[in-house]
């Protein structure tokens, strides 16, 4: 019986309600019968005996006024077991539009007395009403009994909900029936309000390790949940650390995407991450603005299967626009995100195209077939030291890929085509760097002779720059969590090195704030925040993982890679930069190129590319970019 029960509350509580049309099904059927009781009433209080033809007759009419009362206030699309007081109304003007009908069918072609019409109006009126409403607080009483029966026979975990706040109050109301989760109460720093009931569940206070290693034992408690990002970083050097060393799971709420229907699925509510502490505050962007940049258009997003290119991807389809090209040559990723972005945004035109930014005529065939107006150009080359060794590869990608994109942005007449740089192309160390500055200065160089009338198009180029993105593919965190699952060693380049972090979700929105805000020609920069020692951020993800650093997992320091630096740029510097409207965005003060000695400049540097002649090309970027200084490289010896 158990079982049965599990199945059918898993179905019922997993978005797959019971159906409206057998709800609108019920309510016919108690309509018709208070309808038939009404009838019956009104020939024994007042002796008036109604023919069984004419019985029939308002019983069809009772059937379809109920109908079409059902329909008009779409009583039957209500989740019952999510209904408030306020749904009643909804119930009363059925019932009302139902009895008019059903009383000018009764009265105006039939001359049956006043006094029977009324009483039966009435009569049906009240038992119809009682009936809907009953009928729905038994579906809630047993769907309730169904649940409790469920939580009762599986296992739960104990937990603390972290703070008093309205997020906290509300998670509580979200895990009220949870089947994995029982919130035993708020914990709070200090004393001033524990003891104290919210919800009807107490608030405890603690100052110190030892009053949560109390609580924690004495309450059995398996887990605290944090209700937001915010709150748990406020933490993290606090209450985070007396959870790991007492080896209590720490949780966090998932955000609104994670939540369906109004309750938290058991993946959501899940252990917290090191990108949990290193995000920042929600970025507040203009969403009238990029709304107002992509309704109705054609959008192409190059590198579309990576980790940049993939979220933009999820964040574009959001929007009302009309197709989403994905352009990338990663087959297995592009199928997979195919998949995901069908799935979430059934109807939306979603197309995916296999391509290489370095075939001219595969993005001539995407632009001239399905002509798309806004382009986001995430396709790239990103790792340094890969690319310190295969410095031809950087060139034919990341430069004259982009010259490919952006000659043939302009040749379809384009709207705009928003490049997606990096930190490391201010004074470059590596290749990489460079080579995404070179992109930059062709791009720029470009849209300058277009604003200047020596070549005719109307494509506006716009670069965003920022630093590392948590959890991209191949980045530190994924390899750092990979080398911790296999016990370590955990490998950083040096005790010393720091980093700039973002989150995905963020970067690509402030490349669809910036795309909103530029005229054309501009490099915008990305306030990164805070840098973060590695070896610190190595050290807490042990921990969060449950581990003591050098005795479960040791860290070892592997010395710099060819071309990394160990102090990334600051982006952001005001002495190099203007401000905009947004205060995470600003504008990169750089020199200016002539276009045509740069056009030739690139076709020597890919002509070098396809031929492997590797010094003469390093040797000729540091000409163009004479900030580039090699670091830990072999190519150190051309800067002498």
């Amino acid at each position: 019986m158990i079982s049965i029960f599990r199945k059918f509350l898993t179905k019922y509580t997993s978005g797959h309600y019971v159906h409206a049309g057998i709800i609108a099904l019920i309510d016919t059927v108690v309509s018709v019968v208070s309808t038939l009781i009404a009838i019956l009433c009104t020939n024994a209080v007042i002796a008036y005996s109604i023919s069984a033809r004419y019985s029939l007759y308002i019983l069809l009419i009772s059937l379809a006024a109920t109908l079409v009362a059902i329909m008009a206030m779409k009583t039957h699309k209500v989740i019952i077991r999510h209904s408030t007081l306020a749904d009643i109304w909804r119930l009363c003007v059925v019932v009302i539009i139902k009895e008019l009908i059903l009383y000018i069918a009764m009265v105006l072609p039939f001359s049956i007395k006043n006094s029977a019409s009324a009483i039966a109006i009435v009569a049906d009126a009240l038992i119809f009403f009682c009936g809907m409403v009953g009928i729905r607080i038994l579906m809630i009483v047993v769907y309730e009994a169904l649940k409790q029966v469920m939580i009762a026979n599986g296992r739960r975990k104990n937990i603390f909900i972290y703070g008093t706040n309205d997020k906290s109050t509300a998670l509580r109301a979200r895990l009220l029936n949870s089947p994995h989760y029982k919130v035993i109460g708020f914990l709070q720093p200090g004393n001033a309000i524990s003891g104290n009931k919210i919800s009807g569940l107490t608030v405890y206070g603690f100052s110190d390790k030892e009053n949560v290693k109390r609580l924690i034992k004495r309450k059995q408690i398996g887990g605290v949940l944090f209700p937001t990002y915010e709150t748990a970083k406020e933490e993290q050097d606090r209450l985070i650390k007396y959870c790991i060393d007492l080896k209590t799971q720490v949780l966090i709420s998932p955000s609104i995407e994670e939540v369906v229907d109004g309750r938290i699925m058991e993946s959501a509510v899940r252990e917290i991450r090191i990108e949990d502490l290193l995000g920042r505050d929600e970025i507040n962007i203009s969403l009238d603005s990029i709304k107002a940049m992509l309704d109705g258009k054609t959008i192409l997003v190059t590198g579309a299967a990576g980790s940049i290119g993939s979220e933009l991807c999820r964040q574009l389809a959001s929007f009302d626009i009309d197709s989403l090209v994905m352009f990338d040559n990663a087959e297995t990723p592009m199928h997979n995100i195919r998949l995901e972005l069908e799935e979430r945004f059934n109807g939306k035109r979603i197309i995916p195209v296999i391509g290489d930014v370095r075939q001219k005529e595969r993005l001539d065939f995407v632009f001239r077939t399905y002509h798309p107006q806004v382009i986001f150009h995430a396709a790239a080359y990103k790792h340094v030291s890969l690319m310190e060794e295969n410095p031809c590869e950087s060139i034919l990608v990341n430069v004259y890929g982009t010259r490919n994109l952006a000659d043939t942005c302009l040749k379809y007449n384009a709207e705009i085509m928003v490049m997606i740089s990096t930190d490391k192309a201010v004074n470059p160390t590596n290749i990489m760097g460079c080579s995404k500055r070179l992109a930059e200065i062709y791009t720029q160089s470009l849209g300058t002779a277009i604003s200047e009338g020596k070549i005719k198009g109307k494509t506006k180029f716009v670069t965003t720059r920022f630093g590392n993105v948590l959890g991209s593919n191949g980045s530190v965190i994924p390899r750092f969590r990979e080398q911790i699952m296999h016990g370590g060693p955990v490998t950083v380049t040096h005790p010393d090195i720091t980093r700039f972090f973002m989150t995905i979700p963020e970067a690509c929105r402030l490349v669809m704030e910036a795309a909103t805000m530029s005229i054309g020609n501009q490099i915008f920069v990305f306030d990164m925040g805070a840098s973060v020692k590695i070896v610190d951020l190595a050290k807490r993800m042990i921990e969060l993982a449950g581990f003591e650093v050098d005795k479960d997992i040791k860290i070892e320091f592997t010395g710099l890679r060819p071309g990394e630096k160990l102090y990334e740029e600051v982006l952001n510097n005001e002495e190099n930069t203007s401000e905009t409207t947004h205060e995470k965005i600003r504008i990169a003060h750089v020199r200016s190129y002539d276009y045509d000695k740069i056009s030739e400049a690139v076709d020597k540097l890919h002509e070098m590319a396809i031929n492997v002649d590797v010094m003469n090309m390093v040797r000729m970027m540091k000409e163009i970019v004479p900030e580039f200084k090699s670091r830990n490289s072999r190519f150190e010896a051309l800067d002498k």
